[in-house]
């Protein structure tokens, strides 16, 4: 299993993509630098697919759509390498997705799950797509970013730990008033079942057979003193007998061998007739003992058919156990009222962890505004303000007991609201942008994807941010698709993306630019502008 390290360095960034049978790309390998990179090209080109391809071999969802026309599978690799030669902290990623919907992860060769995968991808890769902009309206994004600046991890594992205990203790106490009402409903019941079993005093399991042989005897007495009496004849009778008969063989024979074994049967023989006169004269018919033992019977049969079973045992064992539930039927309330000392107490230190944890975010509150704020006034936005409100929630969450919410003022005068509200297209790529800034320069992050961020900026609010781009690629390594020549000239390394027809499809291609080629694309730039300019004015 894939074990993602903690604290992956700055220096192991994304070296190298290659891509092959995916979407209009039927095979492409790049490199990659440190620093500032953009790629460029017009719209349709395929930047996005580079994209979407990165998303994809990062543990993004596979979908057998992308695979290129009449293709079986494509295969995306990403390498991260440490510019160290810490060859410890190298990764080749790899993504293979066939046609039949099968999707294979491999890191340095090795089988990963998706959710390995993505582990390890949320510690290399920050890609921000256009769509991402959206989240500046998500509560839990807002919340993320502050607890990113304020580097909490310690608190929220606390507050998770103590949430997760009272959670557990609430759910006790829950199933525990369910179990009392449920059963408090069936107390007279189960007094009752437990009181019959109780009153017919079952303690030998052995009993219902006892007591069925007693019967069998008591019913057949008068039989059974007649084959006595016949036995006592026969062995012993006035006109003589088996003992006789004995008597006097011994006589004749007590001077041989035989004689000896004559003699032990005849001691056997007498033990045997006054055994068999004791069981006669106690053979004797006793209708109220029958009455007695037939009462028995008729109660263990009535109960082994009322409940079901086969034996006395099982008797026993459901009586015990209604007798256990009685008895906790009469303790609940003391059952309760411990589980109830036991959420209270939970609760008290979810509570105060829940404080330590409002502490931390509010501890970075100001900070972040106040970064923010002056960001934002750079990108343009002159009158800028922003504001961090934390409020209670009405429950503790998985999240902590806090509600955070970002507001934002772009106008002079105007009163602060949440930014989803109020800022335009333009102003929440601004404030995203300043976002990512604050959060790169806190979580050490080795490299972010910007899918055009500049959306609803040009001018001097363009350069600004091409200016704070480059100042964030100074300790990692910052990746940007833009239309901008204001922030394409802020790269340290430009990619021209571009479509060829090619026989019987069109292909995206991918290359890097020299500086000529560089010139070249501002100048065609600044000349389409003076063009639109031009024909403006004509009209």
């Amino acid at each position: 299993m894939l074990h993602a390290p903690r604290g992956i360095s700055c220096s192991n960034m994304l070296k190298r993509l290659y891509i092959q049978n995916y979407a209009l790309i039927k095979q492409l390998d790049i490199d990659f630098y440190n620093g500032f990179s953009v790629l460029t090209g017009e719209t349709g080109a395929g930047k996005s697919i580079i994209l979407g391809a990165l998303a994809l071999v990062m543990g993004g969802r596979a979908d057998t759509k992308t695979i290129s026309d009449g293709e079986e599978r494509c295969i995306i690799e990403a390498e991260f390498r440490d510019d160290n030669d810490n060859h410890n902290d190298n990764y080749i990623i790899r993504r293979e997705l066939n046609s039949n919907g099968r999707s294979r992860s491999f890191v340095n060769d090795e089988v990963v799950t998706q959710a390995e995968l993505k582990e390890l991808a949320a510690q290399l890769i920050d890609i921000h797509s256009q769509h991402a902009n959206l989240l500046i309206g998500n509560d839990d994004f807002q919340l993320g970013i502050v607890d990113t600046i304020a580097q909490n991890d310690n608190e929220r594992q606390q507050y998770a730990t103590c949430y997760q205990a009272y959670r557990e203790a609430e759910k006790a106490l829950r199933d525990l008033q369910a179990l009392a009402a449920k059963t408090s409903k069936d107390q007279d019941y189960l007094s009752f079942q437990y009181q019959q079993l109780e009153e017919a005093q079952l303690e030998d399991p052995n009993e219902l057979t006892s007591l069925e042989e007693e019967e069998y005897r008591l019913n057949h007495v008068e039989e059974m003193k007649q084959q006595l009496t016949i036995a006592l004849q026969a062995l012993d009778g006035d006109e003589g007998g088996a003992a006789q008969g004995i008597h006097e063989a011994n006589n004749q024979l007590r001077n041989l061998d035989i004689g000896e074994r004559l003699r032990s049967v005849e001691i056997e023989l007498k033990d045997i007739i006054h055994e068999v006169e004791r069981l006669s004269d106690q053979t004797e018919f006793d209708p109220e003992r029958l009455q007695i033992v037939q009462e028995r019977l008729d109660i263990i049969n009535s109960l082994l058919r009322k409940h079901q079973v086969q034996t006395i045992s099982e008797l026993i064992t459901l009586r015990d156990q209604w007798a256990e539930q009685l008895n906790r039927i009469a303790n609940f309330d003391e059952d309760i009222a411990a589980y109830e000392q036991a959420v209270a107490k939970a609760l008290a230190a979810l509570s105060d962890a829940a404080k330590t944890l409002r502490k931390s975010r509010e501890g970075v509150r100001t900070t972040i505004c106040e970064h923010l704020t002056h960001d934002l006034q750079q990108l343009g936005i002159a009158h800028a303000k922003v504001d961090i409100e934390i409020s209670d929630l009405d429950d503790f969450t998985e999240n902590g007991h806090d509600n955070v919410q970002f507001l934002f003022a772009a106008n002079l005068n105007q009163s602060l609201r949440r930014v989803s509200e109020v800022a335009s297209g333009g102003e929440i790529s601004r404030f995203m942008l300043c976002v990512k800034a604050l959060i790169a320069s806190t979580n050490g992050l080795p490299t972010i994807i910007f899918d055009e961020i500049d959306t609803g900026v040009s001018g001097e609010v363009a350069t600004q941010m091409g200016q704070i781009i480059r100042q964030m690629a100074t300790s990692r390594q910052i990746i940007a698709i833009t239309h901008l020549p204001q922030i394409a000239t802020q790269a340290k390394t430009q990619y021209l993306v571009y479509k060829q027809d090619e026989q019987d499809r069109t292909q995206t291609h991918i290359r890097q630019l020299n500086e000529q080629e560089r010139q070249t694309y501002l100048d065609q730039f600044y000349a389409s502008i003076s063009r639109a300019i031009a024909s403006q004015d004509a009209q």
